[in-house]
């Protein structure tokens, strides 16, 4: 599946876009754009991708994506079989970031919306009580015009800048190094690893980079990611192997010494343990 880059502003000639969509199944490619996306599925089920998460969707399911997330909505197969009673209905909100201005997120005021915009790069599931809460929202933003438009949308972003019901879609260590790890004393291990984990990586190596012995690191490295250093670096390595998967034609094995794995069997034993699935059943997910 190849990735598509486009803007959504250009394409609707509008900054902000609310739509209400209905087709007999989704039919957007595998795509990005700049714009932030809310998404909420009314009606349909299937499989969504969302960087390199794979999964399930149905009635009800509602996402907040930031920039430059690759996305798609796919049904399930018996959407294709021309069966009537089948709907594929959503309500998509688009925005860009820059329609508030440099000056608005400087405020003060606006420092949950900051925060709520970085927590969207990873894509943002919103569950329990402000699922509904934003979906009602949704449907009276669908009706609304001009700038009433705006103030739904603010209104939408308070609420989702306020709240605990949200869980990630993509793990952290599937984002980018951004400005917040700079002054972390495990920046330049976590920018080691993203330029190096085709290749072995040693705990004396990464321990070295951080100024630490190696025990020292292992105990840093596990109180601020929750998780040891091999785990990381596994994370790592198999969310490149899933770009792979996606993007390229390359074989199993190829991947598997491309992403740093000596053999073929630990790759796809790890592979498994991190997605739930062989890099076979992922590929073939990806191309139904």
């Amino acid at each position: 599946m190849k990735l598509e880059k486009t803007k959504i502003s250009s394409y609707l000639n509008s900054a902000i876009s609310v739509l209400s969509r209905e087709e007999a199944f989704f039919q957007a490619p595998f795509h990005s754009h700049p714009e932030l996306e809310l998404v909420y599925v009314k009606e349909s089920f299937g499989k969504r991708i969302v960087g390199n998460s794979v999964d399930t969707f149905e009635s009800g399911d509602l996402v907040f994506l930031g920039s430059d997330i690759p996305h798609v909505w796919l049904n399930d197969e018996i959407y294709y079989q021309n069966i009537n009673k089948l709907k594929a209905k959503a309500i998509v909100v688009y925005f860009n970031k820059d329609i508030f201005g440099p000056a608005f997120y400087e405020l003060k005021e606006a420092q949950k919306i900051n925060s709520l915009f970085e927590k969207a790069k990873k894509g943002l599931s919103i569950t329990g009580k402000t699922n509904k809460l934003i979906a009602k929202k949704l449907e009276q933003l669908v009706v609304k015009q001009d700038f009433e438009v705006i103030i739904g949308l603010f209104e939408i972003l308070s609420i989702l800048s306020a709240t605990t019901d949200l869980d990630f879609i993509n793990s952290e260590s599937y984002t980018p190094t951004n400005d917040s790890f700079k002054k972390d004393r495990l920046s330049d291990v976590y920018q080691y690893v993203k330029e190096n984990y085709k290749k072995e990586i040693s705990l004396d190596e990464v321990a070295q980079i951080a100024n630490l012995t190696p025990t020292s690191f292992c105990r840093m490295f596990k109180s601020k990611t929750k998780k040891n250093f091999i785990e990381y670096l596994n994370e790592i390595r198999i969310s490149n192997a899933c770009k792979q998967l996606i993007e390229t034609d390359m074989s199993v094995s190829e991947i598997a010494y491309e992403c740093g794995y000596k053999t073929v069997s630990n790759f796809n034993k790890l592979f498994k343990k991190n997605t739930g699935n062989t890099p076979k059943e992922y590929k073939n997910k990806i191309a139904r």
